[in-house]
């Protein structure tokens, strides 16, 4: 069940609101991109994600040689502190355009309720983002 969830930057500056169930997981992934910033993440669609404060000292990224086609992936970074709360993308077999969330900047989640969630493993470098990497234990 999906539930309304707010979350935040490290120094505050950027402020989200977002619905998401985290019953359906908390996913991992072993792309070039996640695997170096460890992002954890839970999808939200795009209208149920709202940037609460600090739109302008968002900065974005995009690697030179995404596999993503322009405009399908950004990853948002608060300009002050770094910390990424959130990128945008877009599968269309997937959920369609969305908002990947950093669970780590989520405000008043309790350690316990991230636990309960199941972990879901994604083969990114293989863009399998369906099926597990043979092996996960460093993700």
């Amino acid at each position: 069940m999906k539930k309304l969830y707010r979350g935040s930057c490290h120094c505050g500056a950027v402020t989200f609101a977002c619905q998401l169930d985290l019953a359906e997981g908390i996913r991992r992934c072993n792309c070039s991109f996640c695997a170096k910033t460890r992002m954890q993440k839970a999808f939200a669609l795009r209208e149920e994600f709202e940037i609460t404060a600090g739109k302008d000292r968002l900065s974005t990224y995009r690697a030179e040689n995404s596999n993503w086609r322009e405009g399908d992936v950004d990853h948002y970074f608060c300009s002050r502190c770094g910390v990424r709360p959130f990128s945008r993308g877009y599968l269309e077999d997937f959920l369609g355009h969305f908002y990947a969330v950093n669970v780590a900047c989520l405000d008043g989640v309790s350690d316990a309720e991230l636990g309960e969630a199941p972990l879901i493993y994604e083969n990114g470098r293989a863009d399998d983002y369906f099926k597990p990497p043979a092996d996960t234990r460093f993700m």
